[in-house]
């Protein structure tokens, strides 16, 4: 198991690619601090982790609060005696985000707060148990929003999600001298509870489907698969890098109009 003796903490672990995260990192060995606003949600993650044999606990609270989050970490730290990994995950798409006009200002503010900010301050709180262990990594969640623009207008989670990758190349500048790792991946569409309830109306399944080179989502355990794999010793030489995870949808120049959704 290559995650065998790792604490490993994990963001939005109540749904989406943070739980198949969670579930595929304690598969793999590791003690997993499941961090999420809903409690329900992340005990529910806990305990299909302690069915299949591996160990959790669950952590609650609003990560965009600076002593929130400092409480989510020690109360984790404290339950496996360190960390040594933290997955950045939680994050939102807040309706009405659109073009810098069209975006009320508040919508800009949650998302900024949601998908940058509590990236920023899980990093500020987590960074002093990620160096105790020796051997400590960041992952963060950055989308491919990150790195291209997108044909459906979201400009306050694009400009968050660019944020979290320039942090995640400072930060691995910064310590990469201290044996801590910061890394991010850049996932596309992906099946999860959120992108599968706005692609519930059948049109705009289609509409997007035509944009997708396979023909399909990722599936959250795909992006856990690799979430482990950054996580593990053998990616010890990897820092500072974006992994693009999208079934060549940032690949594709131009759309063929005669393929039949």
């Amino acid at each position: 198991m290559r995650l065998k003796g790792k604490r490993v903490f994990v963001t939005g672990a109540g749904s989406g690619i943070g739980r198949a995260a969670a579930e595929k990192c304690a598969a793999e060995g590791a003690a997993v601090i499941c961090a999420d606003l809903h409690a329900v949600s992340a005990e529910a993650t806990v305990a299909a982790i302690r069915e299949a044999g591996g160990q959790a606990v669950a952590v609650i609270g609003n990560l965009t609060h600076k002593d929130a989050c400092e409480a989510m970490f020690a109360e984790g730290a404290e339950a496996f005696g360190g960390i040594d990994a933290l997955f950045n995950n939680a994050g939102i798409c807040a309706p009405g985000d659109d073009g810098p006009v069209e975006t009320p200002l508040a919508v800009w503010d949650a998302t900024i707060a949601a998908n940058l900010t509590s990236v920023f301050l899980c990093c500020k709180a987590g960074i002093p148990y990620l160096l105790k262990s020796g051997s400590g990594v960041i992952i963060n969640n950055a989308s491919i929003v990150a790195l291209v623009g997108s044909a459906f207008p979201q400009i306050a989670y694009t400009a968050a999600k660019g944020g979290v990758l320039a942090m995640t190349r400072e930060i691995a500048i910064m310590y990469a001298r201290k044996k801590l790792r910061a890394v991010a991946i850049c996932p596309g569409p992906t099946a999860t509870p959120l992108v599968q309830a706005f692609l519930a109306d059948e049109e705009a399944w289609k509409l997007r489907r035509r944009y997708l080179p396979m023909g399909r989502l990722a599936q959250p355990a795909e992006i856990a698969n690799l979430v482990a794999f950054l996580a593990s010793d053998e990616a010890s030489f990897i820092t500072g890098s974006a992994y693009t995870i999208d079934g060549g949808l940032t690949s594709a120049y131009v759309i063929d109009d005669s393929i039949q959704p």
